[in-house]
This record gives structure tokens, C-alpha cells and sequence, in this order.
């Protein structure tokens, strides 16, 4: 797990941050690709 992982997911999951910035998180190499699916739950 990412060391960002937690904090990206509590904020998408209080709706403080869009899809959008999350995939900006995976661009900035916080997260993983695939961790962005896990907390999106999608693909793309």
C-alpha cells in the first residue's frame, strides 16, 4: 500500500475529492494505478 493510500482514499470517500484528483495522485506517483481502481471502483 502507498503511503498516501489512506489519505487519498478518505478523501474521496467524503467526497472532498473528485475521481479526477484522485487520477492525479496516481500522475504525482502517490498512489498506484491500481489502487486508484480500488478507491474509485473503475476503470479507466
Amino acid at each position: 500500500m502507498s503511503r498516501m493510500y489512506k489519505k487519498v482514499k478518505d478523501y474521496y470517500d467524503r467526497g472532498l475529492w473528485t475521481a479526477d484528483m484522485v487520477r492525479n495522485a496516481v500522475i504525482k506517483s502517490w498512489i498506484t494505478e491500481e489502487e486508484f481502481q480500488i478507491i474509485t471502483k473503475r476503470e479507466e
